[in-house]
């Protein structure tokens, strides 16, 4: 649980060493007084938000904020659990729309849970014919863009069904092919799993999104190459960013860089990601350090054949992420301006993205006092994120609503409060 009387103890201590008086220091939050005596005092829990602005207001370097701050890891998966020859999937899908995945271990299926016939015919399909065809391998990267493309525009549950089963066709390919297309197939299969995974979180569902990167990793290892275990880890400091685990996303993020002969932009990607981290902890030099670093490494990453390693719709990465973390160091006017000039260059089509960052901009005007100009941003949001369902991007809609809370009798908020509300529900 979260030292809130230490908090609340340890802010008191500092703003009167800062020599502001409680009324000032309000003010400079856009909180209220009585709030914020009420959160000194320990009668009232410190939110993350609110932590990380005191932190900053106060020059804390994170000190304030970690007080606060969970510190959840992520479970080490069994050994072996995510060996992917062992499992055989299975998917139920209902008239309705809804669907369900299961990876079951062969010695369990084979024990009751399929007939042999079923087994039998699922062997005899394998498709050796195909994975020598020439157009197959270009056919799955062609199939991979439009998954992606329709992953920007539509819900996880439209996604992943179709999104699993090609998977599970490219790793057959991989499984019968020979020599250079065996290599890219396993790679190519790595890249589906990989994105699966990323739906899955998108879905809410973080078990899987794990289950589904390990996945990939095995994949690449199965065709020879090991450096999407470094990207494995990128991807699994997004799951703990989410959850607010600074620590957690700053070791993995390092961890992916520092793995023997990972690529400049892996290592950019992952540079990017413990700028995130660093900034949720309230450590604005060495996060702005890893900015740097992750602007040169992806300015120098060479172009490749393959499909790119995460972002594919924003063409200035860097730029964004910064917005994205001046936010968490409470400079949410400078946050707003960077992430509205980096949303510029990303396609209107590109609805996921444009309702993650646009969120992220809402609430940093939010945070600020821009009441009117939040509220405008948000209206654009949620025309977005209404298409894609997105449970991280629900993430920044919650902490917006909590903050536009505070001004629930303006007219623009009551106006704006329906639909963000609408928003926040988690389908069944």
């Amino acid at each position: 649980m979260p030292e809130q009387p230490a908090f609340g103890a340890e802010l008191r201590r500092r703003r009167i060493a800062a020599g502001l008086t409680l009324g000032a220091f309000a003010r400079s939050l856009h909180y209220s007084k009585g709030y914020l005596s009420k959160i000194e005092t320990g009668d009232k829990p410190a939110g993350v938000d609110l932590a990380r602005r005191c932190d900053t207001a106060l020059q804390a370097n994170g000190e304030l904020a970690a007080l606060v701050s969970p510190r959840r890891r992520l479970a080490q998966p069994p050994p072996g659990e995510s060996e992917y020859d062992n499992d055989v999937w299975m998917m139920q899908m209902d008239p309705d729309g809804s669907s369900r995945f299961a990876p079951v271990n062969r010695r369990a299926l084979i024990a009751g849970v399929a007939s042999a016939v079923g087994l039998a015919a699922v062997r005899r399909s394998r498709p050796t014919v195909a994975a020598r065809q020439d157009g197959t391998l270009a056919a799955f990267r062609s199939m991979f863009d439009h998954h992606r493309q329709l992953g920007q525009v539509a819900s996880p549950a439209v996604v992943l069904p179709p999104l699993i089963a090609q998977t599970n066709a490219v790793r057959s390919c991989a499984v019968a092919a020979s020599g250079a297309d065996r290599v890219q197939l396993f790679a190519l299969a790595a890249r589906y799993a990989e994105y699966t995974g990323w739906m899955s979180q998108e879905a809410g569902n973080d078990q899987a999104a794990e289950w589904w990167t390990r996945l990939a990793v095995d994949l690449a290892a199965t065709g020879g190459d090991g450096t999407m275990a470094a990207y494995a880890q990128v991807r699994r400091a997004l799951i703990t960013l989410y959850r607010d685990d600074a620590v957690q996303t700053v070791e993995l993020a390092r961890h992916a860089a520092a793995a023997c002969g990972v690529p400049a932009r892996i290592r950019g990607l992952a540079a990017q990601r413990q700028a995130q981290g660093h900034a949720l902890a309230g450590q604005e030099l060495e996060c702005r350090r890893a900015l740097d670093q992750a602007a040169e490494l992806l300015a120098a990453a060479p172009r490749s054949a393959q499909p790119v390693i995460g972002w594919a719709t924003a063409t200035d990465p860097v730029t964004l992420v910064t917005g994205w973390c001046l936010h968490d160091l409470g400079q949410g006017r400078r946050a707003a301006d960077i992430l509205a000039a980096g949303l510029a260059r990303i396609p209107a089509a590109a609805h996921r993205n444009q309702a993650r960052f646009g969120a992220r901009m809402a609430l940093a005007l939010a945070g600020d006092g821009e009441i009117d100009q939040a509220c405008d941003v948000a209206r654009g949001v949620l025309d977005h994120a209404e298409l894609v369902d997105s449970a991280t991007i629900r993430v920044d809609l919650g902490r917006l609503a909590r903050t536009l809370a505070r001004s629930r009798g303006y007219a623009p908020v009551r106006d704006l409060s329906p639909r963000l509300t609408a928003a926040l529900h988690v389908p069944a």
